[in-house]
């Protein structure tokens, strides 16, 4: 993986993880929250489709790395509405 490919697939983390952001309601971050959010709902949303037996929908590959940029925007989005359930309960506890 040359440099190039390693920020093309941290542009495509942030911009799955800003979409994950706007559908759930919850943005607590920039940009680097953004990326963050993105690698980590990849890796989540590919989880849950390997365990369901989902189809790749649309896997963007830079370079030899492919990316799961529709299971990382749902993983994503999954990720933050955990987050954001447990960030409003312990806001409201106190």
């Amino acid at each position: 993986m040359t440099l190039l490919d390693f920020l093309l697939l941290l542009i495509i983390a942030g911009i799955c993880g800003a979409i994950a952001q706007v559908i759930s309601g919850y943005s607590s971050g920039g940009c680097l929250f953004s990326i963050a959010v993105g690698f980590v709902g990849a890796l989540i949303g590919a989880w849950v489709a390997r365990s369901f037996a989902l189809p790749r929908l649309f896997m963007l590959r830079v370079g030899t790395t492919a990316f799961p940029v529709v299971w990382s925007i749902i993983g994503a989005a999954l990720l933050l509405a955990v987050i954001k359930f447990f960030s409003r309960s312990r806001r409201q506890s106190r």
